[in-house]
């Protein structure tokens, strides 16, 4: 038997050496050394089971896997919270006329299930909560594969931490919404008031994540069904009281055909800005799937159906709120975007129900945007957990732990949750800088996405070894290299801010210096301190779980392909 020099990996030679086998390093797998390199032989369709297949990858199961393919789809689905969501960013989606809400919501949406299809098929072939950076570790090669690795973990949790906060403002958004209504416009929103609600947001989605892992997945279904049930009470109550109250509705060349820009970009560029961003921010966060791989039953076939399900469902229903909503809006748009609630939704449904409709519907709304955090927030929890399994984060020792009785990684909820309050201090400077959280979060998981799908097909082919969920060799790196496109073109466009002239701070996008900023200083705190301690996915099996988890058929296996490679 042999073993890598850097003890990262090691290679099996001979069936005499099975009884030997042992960690060495970094990814606990065994495998075959080729004329291209090492290849990693994690395969997921060979695999016996969920634990054999996440002992392959080089880890032992510590949390209980209680989500069935419905509640992975439902935390993917809960955390995309359509009509809450809708509502907090449809006011810039109107910048650029119905046009730009309606059209740009398609046309980027079916550009977001490309980047979904490429992720299940990295998530269907190698499921596990770490996902991203562990994939990058994977694929990328020798001479950067840890560094590049610890900065997609910074990068992927930064964003999701990001998504927390974000969802939390909008939460706060709402509630000061309805106050106002309330007060029929009596009421001073300061951004102190908007931290403060945002800070008990962040504590409650705190604390309803670190119920036991079984409550939790059945929040799930019940956050479906509240989504599901916010969204049909809008399709009937909505144009019943446009009809009634407002005398009709606008016909399709307003919804369909007509463009406004209310901004000094040029047409072109202000359709993409403003159009492109509602569907990109709603539609993500669907690598929520990947982080509750180690919590999925039959994760390599529920984790993909999780991931696209949940972009398709959001992509045809969102599309057909926006219809909705453009049926029932006052045409003066400026009137909407401009509201004294702060809501473009508000003003809509204030217009065409009333102000008791109004006061109920942003309740509603508030309360499943609080449903989605919590989502978020287990999420990003588990991503957390991972990368401090790996010792990618300070007090990794800590963070890594699991309360054994109810299966949650509850220090690793409560980091999330300080990282969450301490990023929300943004809301305290102005509008433009709370704003940049919804740029950062889109901005940091586009750039994590698109590196992991861009290494699995150009370094990482070879190594990559397909699960139940694969497009074949033309379709699936076709569709791949289309949403790599796809998403630094995202990148790109997120970091511009709402005007070209005249920027200040008030109108600033601060992500394009938070974004670059945090990866840069992952990477400058890597070299200094935590290259001691971060040497890639460390294995948590001893030999004898190994071996008894994978299965000596499966490393039988593997040692005859060596034996071929050889």
């Amino acid at each position: 038997m042999s073993e890598k020099e850097d003890n990262i990996i090691i290679s099996v030679g001979s069936k005499a050496d099975v009884g030997n086998v042992h960690n060495v390093g970094s990814i606990r797998t065994v495998t075959s050394r080729t004329g291209a390199g090492e290849v990693n032989y994690i395969n997921a369709q060979t695999a016996h089971g969920d634990e054999a297949l996440l002992a392959e990858i080089g880890y032992k199961q510590e949390l209980k896997r209680q989500f069935s393919t419905l509640q992975v789809f439902g935390i993917a689905f809960s955390i995309m919270g359509l009509l809450p969501s809708i509502a907090t960013v449809m006011g810039g989606g109107l910048t650029g006329g119905p046009v730009t809400l309606v059209w740009g919501w398609f046309i980027s949406g079916l550009c977001i299930l490309t980047i979904g299809i490429s992720l299940a098929q990295s998530a269907s072939a190698c499921p596990t909560a770490g996902g991203l950076f562990y994939w990058t570790y994977l694929y990328t090669p020798p001479k950067y594969k840890v560094v590049l690795s610890f900065i997609i973990g910074w990068a992927n949790s930064l964003a999701l931490i990001a998504g927390v906060c974000s969802i939390s403002y909008g939460f706060a958004e709402e509630v000061l919404a309805a106050v106002v209504i309330q007060k029929d416009g009596n009421f001073d929103v300061t951004n102190g008031k908007t931290y403060g609600v945002f800070a008990a947001a962040v504590i409650g989605m705190t604390l309803s994540t670190c119920l036991a892992s079984t409550a939790v997945s059945r929040l799930q279904t019940f956050s479906i069904i509240a989504n599901c049930f916010i969204i049909i009470l809008l399709f009937i109550a909505l144009p019943i009281g446009t009809k009634i109250n407002r005398g009709g509705f606008n016909n399709g060349k307003f919804i369909f055909g007509t463009f406004e820009n209310f901004a000094d970009w040029n047409n072109g560029w202000q359709f993409c800005l403003q159009g492109f961003m509602p569907a990109c921010w709603t539609i993500g966060a669907f690598d929520s799937c990947v982080h509750q791989s180690e919590e999925a039953k039959d994760a390599s076939k529920a984790v993909p159906i999780g991931i696209i399900g949940s972009i398709t469902a959001c992509w045809l229903l969102g599309w057909l709120i926006c219809i909705c909503l453009m049926a029932c809006v006052d045409p003066d748009l400026e009137r909407i975007i401009d509201s004294e609630y702060g809501f473009a939704l508000a003003q809509i449904v204030y217009d065409s129900l009333g102000k008791n409709w109004a006061i109920a519907f942003m309740s509603l709304i508030a309360f499943c945007q609080f449903l989605m955090g919590a989502s978020i927030m287990t999420a990003v929890s588990r991503q957390v957990y991972a990368f401090a399994r790996d010792n990618g984060l300070i007090f990794s020792r800590y963070i890594k732990m699991v309360h054994a009785k109810m299966s949650v990684p509850i220090n690793a909820v409560l980091a999330c949750c300080a990282g969450a309050l301490a990023l929300g201090c943004l809301c305290l400077i102005d509008t433009a800088a709370a704003n940049a959280l919804f740029s950062l979060g889109i901005a940091c998981n586009y750039f994590s996405w698109a590196i992991t799908s861009s290494l699995r097909n150009t370094c990482g082919r070879d190594i990559f070894k397909p699960g139940p969920f694969y497009l074949g060799k033309f379709w699936g790196p076709a569709v791949d290299w289309f949403s790599v496109a796809f998403q630094w073109f995202i990148i790109i466009l997120v970091m511009f801010p709402a005007t070209q002239h005249g920027i200040t701070k008030d109108s600033m996008n601060y992500a394009c210096v938070i974004g670059p900023g945090v990866c840069i200083l992952a990477w400058v705190y890597y070299i200094v301190y935590q290259k001691k301690f971060y040497k890639g996915p460390a294995s948590n099996l001893s030999d004898e779980e190994y071996i008894d988890k994978v299965g000596t058929e499966v490393i039988d296996e593997i040692m005859s392909r060596d034996a071929k490679d050889q």
